[in-house]
């Protein structure tokens, strides 16, 4: 084959070996347990992955880790700490404890399914389902589900929602080691109602996010140690002074952005298309923090 021949195939053939690159979620869903290094979350919550994992045990005197199958209770051992700890209080308050949801896999970075998030082992689902009992079974645990607590039009909190779930995200909040915490809007808009004046600061914490009906989503700081770890940006009530997320601007969620998500405006045929960013299912090594790599070479 002539020279000029031999590099219109390379060309040709390029493409395709750029699609051949492994993704980062195979690679990832594939470890079955942690690494063998200094525990650190690596990179952005969205985009990055974490050494030294630890495991939090399936069941313990006051949680049971929900969806087995899917190898998701791992995470920074300041996670499963601050779970732990929750779960204790979570006792105090009249519960038998927790179910713990999704937290990440054994070595973070993006999962095979759900989350974009997620990665860096510092983000953990608990249920809204107070539970009855802490001896579920493996089978018991994949097929019961959590409740949901606001109404179908999404606006109000409903008759599932109860002033022991406020206390608990309060407690969660209250947590020094807790950086921001998700619920549904409706969620967020019951606990400014409920609080009082005085006793508002921690409010700033609970943040309104579309899907978080059935769990309430804890995300921690970056923990010490963690130099490689990207805090999250400050949001304007985070830097304005005594800011609590509890004004007027909350009732966008359910009145504009409600109304955006069942009618979505028409693209203009004049509007300039949007790059798509790639999704966390999509990135490959090379999306992640260079040190990802090392954490899963190790053993």
């Amino acid at each position: 084959m002539k020279i000029g021949g031999f590099l219109i195939c390379l060309m040709l053939l390029a493409p395709f070996a750029a699609s051949a690159e492994p993704l980062a979620n195979q690679l990832f869903g594939a470890k079955r347990s942690g690494s063998s290094q200094k525990a650190q979350a690596i990179g952005t919550y969205a985009k990055g992955c974490g050494a030294g994992f630890v495991q939090l045990p399936e069941s313990g005197p006051t949680w049971q880790a929900m969806r087995l199958s899917r190898n998701r209770n791992w995470g920074h051992p300041e996670l499963v700490q601050f779970l732990v700890d929750l779960s204790a209080h979570a006792r105090k308050l009249g519960w038998a404890g927790l179910y713990i949801g999704d937290m990440s896999q054994p070595r973070g970075g993006p999962m095979l399914s759900g989350h974009a998030s997620h990665q860096i082992g510092l983000d953990a689902d608990i249920w809204m389902l107070p539970p009855k009992r802490l001896n579920l079974s493996r089978g018991e645990r994949e097929n019961i589900s959590s409740i949901s607590v606001r109404t179908n039009d999404q606006t109000r909190v409903n008759g599932n929602w109860t002033a022991t779930h406020h206390r608990l995200m309060k407690a969660a909040a209250s947590d020094p080691r807790v950086d921001r915490i998700f619920v549904a809007a409706a969620v967020k808009i019951a606990m400014c109602n409920a609080a009082t004046r005085s006793d508002k600061a921690w409010l700033q914490k609970i943040r309104p996010l579309y899907g978080h009906n059935t769990h309430f989503h804890v995300r921690l700081k970056c923990p010490r140690g963690s130099n490689l770890c990207q805090p999250q940006k400050p949001t304007v009530s985070e830097l304005s002074k005594g800011g609590d997320g509890c004004d007027a601007s909350l009732n966008w969620w359910v009145t504009e952005y409600l109304d955006q998500l069942r009618n979505p405006p028409k693209p203009s045929k004049n509007a300039k298309k949007v790059p798509r960013k790639k999704g966390a299912r999509e990135f490959t090594m090379a999306d992640l923090p260079q040190q990802c790599a090392a954490v899963l070479a190790s053993n």
